[in-house]
């Protein structure tokens, strides 16, 4: 997909990977792929190649998904952030899988653990550990790793942020015994702290546009960078194709 590659599978398919991993302590990592995370990989091949060494690296925006229709001819489903957590969080209940959360703020992770014992309250969560904001030391980073390991987490999800949460990810493959996901903000619209985008712009790659409407201030100039910069390497890889 013009420069990171896309797994293909259904959403069911690919959630039974990450719990066929996570079952068996499979250190092993996911990429939620969207545009943002598409012109990052443009930017940077070493980021890129972080995507595509990834255990799996599925669809999130719809805007990717229609893209590996236009230019593969493939009819391949959304694998959404949010979709993803709720999955998860479902199946690790009745199959008793241990799962773990790090990044974002105190707040956030309060939230997401009032958020889980009201609609999950049967799911064993070894860790609530909100991001320090700053580099951690190489030894604090072995901590971090360690902590998660001897609390046996299985699923890890991994809210920093892209590409800082694909790279942390990459950085503790085969290091964290679990299968970790970078998710992004998703537990802040999981949790109801913000607004989703009502399911018509989902479905027609409008989410953006809701955000934008929601958060002008901070969203615009990434949203005029990357959706700008994304058309344009649509466009060029069309054309490329039809030569």
């Amino acid at each position: 997909m013009i420069c990171i590659d896309i797994s293909i599978g259904s959403f069911e398919e690919q959630m039974n990977k990450i719990l066929e991993n996570a079952k068996h302590h499979i250190s092993s990592y996911v990429c939620v792929a969207n545009v943002h995370m598409l012109v990052e990989a443009h930017k940077n091949p070493d980021f890129a190649k972080i995507v595509n060494e990834s255990d799996l690296a599925v669809p999130d925006g719809m805007p990717i998904a229609k893209s590996m229709d236009l230019l593969h001819g493939i009819k391949q489903e959304r694998v959404a952030g949010l979709e993803i957590i709720q999955h998860l969080l479902k199946e690790s209940s009745q199959k008793q899988i241990k799962v773990g959360f790090y990044g974002g703020t105190q707040e956030i992770q309060d939230e997401t653990k009032k958020y889980i014992e009201s609609n999950f309250p049967n799911v064993f969560v070894t860790n609530y550990k909100p991001h320090p904001f700053r580099e951690l030391s190489p030894e604090e980073e072995q901590n971090l790793a360690n902590e998660f390991n001897a609390s046996h987490t299985q699923i890890l999800f991994v809210a920093t942020g892209c590409p800082r949460q694909e790279k942390w990810m990459s950085m503790h493959k085969g290091n964290i015994n679990a299968c970790m996901i970078g998710i992004g903000g998703a537990l802040t619209v999981v949790t109801g702290m913000k607004k989703n985008a009502p399911e018509w712009m989902r479905n027609n790659s409008l989410e953006w546009l809701f955000r934008l409407i929601l958060e002008p201030k901070r969203l615009f100039k990434r949203y005029a960078v990357t959706n700008t910069t994304f058309l344009w390497l649509l466009s060029k890889e069309v054309v490329f194709r039809k030569k």
